[in-house]
């Protein structure tokens, strides 16, 4: 039936870089309750339908080994898990087929980088192994692995977040490394590592925790060397939506992983709950939505954006289901998924959805140099179905799905 639905839309002269219709909360609502599927499984079918192949998501004209392919695919394989269709295991597998060399190495993945962007591609791996058994994908979780053995660290311990950025802790990089890196020490018995694991948390609330604004900046130069960071704490002059929202699924991810009698994870868990008295404190009242540029929230040119929307959500739901927080931060949680569906989905006339409103992209220093004040975070390409927001609502919207199985109501 799928097959024959992405036929009919080919037919149609959809191509992958579509751009979707704009229709308004009451039709896309309609939509979806005449469609009785899931709002994960249609946006899944959507990327599906605009990407046919998988190497294609985040609008990668080539072949390419990218956090975001790994962020879309496990999202994909967590919808697969709940709901089957074959189709999408396959398509994921298509691509660690095709990037996974047969000797276990990966195609555009160079370990000596150090980045830790190229480590998050291959969590979806470890279930494509489980699957598949098929040995080159136990070799490339092992390359991918053995990169933390030599990951440049400061003096604390705290990883580097790319070779090209020395002394550099990013919160973005939380996400990119710590799960990964405690997925494998649970599958692979490696008791000694998690200790490790907790240490790049806490290390990075140390770096930037900004005690003015209460919050957490997106990074922090150690050194205190770089332009963009202050002179005496090193931090970065923002809070960026999306670098907290990645800190924030760092925490629930990875948390599933480490064993609760080990050390360290309660001081985790304090954290944790530190990150979301922010998110529920900067929640707009008007929208349950949040703003590109958190400690400017509300104020002229700053926009509520969608990847970092739907991180927080996703977050809540999931530590309140694993018991990291307080029940009472469901209605966060609720309020927030119900403002991404009204504000940012959208259903074009053959019913594949959308998701509006993502920044494209932010960083620090580089080759052109950002210097991560106001005026570059608001003013940073804002873009249709980024893959980083696509991911995280796939997976604040199985959350969303599992609640409402919990309480009895048909979807």
């Amino acid at each position: 039936m799928k097959n024959k639905f992405i036929c009919t839309l080919a037919v149609a002269g959809i191509t992958m870089l579509t751009a979707c219709s704009q229709n308004t909360k009451q039709e896309a609502q309609i939509q979806d309750n005449t469609s009785g599927k899931p709002w994960s499984v249609r946006m899944v079918e959507s990327e599906m339908t605009r990407c046919p192949e998988s190497w294609q998501l985040d609008f990668q004209p080539k072949l390419k080994w990218d956090y975001c392919h790994g962020l879309e695919l496990q999202a994909m394989l967590d919808v697969y898990d709940r709901y089957g269709d074959d189709n999408i295991y396959k398509y994921a597998l298509a691509y660690a087929d095709t990037m996974v060399n047969e000797d276990g190495t990966i195609k555009m993945y160079k370990r000596e980088d150090f980045s830790l962007d190229r480590v998050n591609s291959g969590k979806f791996l470890f279930r494509i192994y489980e699957q598949t058994k098929d040995e080159k994908y136990k070799k490339a979780l092992a390359l991918m692995r053995s990169q933390f053995e030599e990951q440049p660290r400061n003096e604390d311990g705290g990883f580097w977040h790319k070779k090209i950025y020395p002394n550099q802790v990013w919160l973005d990089g939380i996400y990119m490394g710590a799960p990964f890196y405690a997925e494998y020490a649970f599958r692979n018995n490696e008791v000694g590592v998690y200790k490790d694991v907790i240490n790049q948390f806490l290390m990075a609330a140390r770096h930037t925790y900004d005690p003015k604004t209460d919050l957490y900046k997106h990074a922090c130069d150690v050194s205190r060397k770089e332009k963009w960071a202050d002179p005496v704490t090193g931090q970065s002059q923002h809070s960026w939506g999306r670098a907290l929202g990645w800190y924030a699924m760092a925490f629930v991810d990875a948390l599933e992983f480490i064993p609760q009698h080990e050390a360290g994870r309660d001081s985790m868990i304090i954290t944790l709950n530190k990150v979301v008295e922010q998110i529920k404190r900067l929640q707009d009242k008007e929208t349950g939505l949040w703003y590109q540029v958190l400690d400017r929230s509300g104020d002229e040119g700053n926009y509520l954006e969608s990847s970092c929307s739907v991180m927080f959500v996703y977050s809540l739901f999931k530590a309140v289901r694993k018991g990291y927080i307080d029940a009472s931060y469901l209605d966060v949680a609720e309020k927030g998924y119900k403002g991404v569906l009204e504000h940012f989905i959208t259903t074009d006339e053959y019913g594949l959805i959308s998701i509006t409103k993502a920044c494209a992209v932010a960083g620090l220093g580089g080759k052109n140099y950002r210097m991560g004040d106001y005026n570059y975070y608001i003013n940073e390409q804002i873009r249709d179905n980024d893959a980083k927001a696509v991911g995280p609502f796939i997976m604040a919207s199985l959350e969303w799905e599992r609640l409402q199985e919990v309480r009895g109501i048909v979807k």
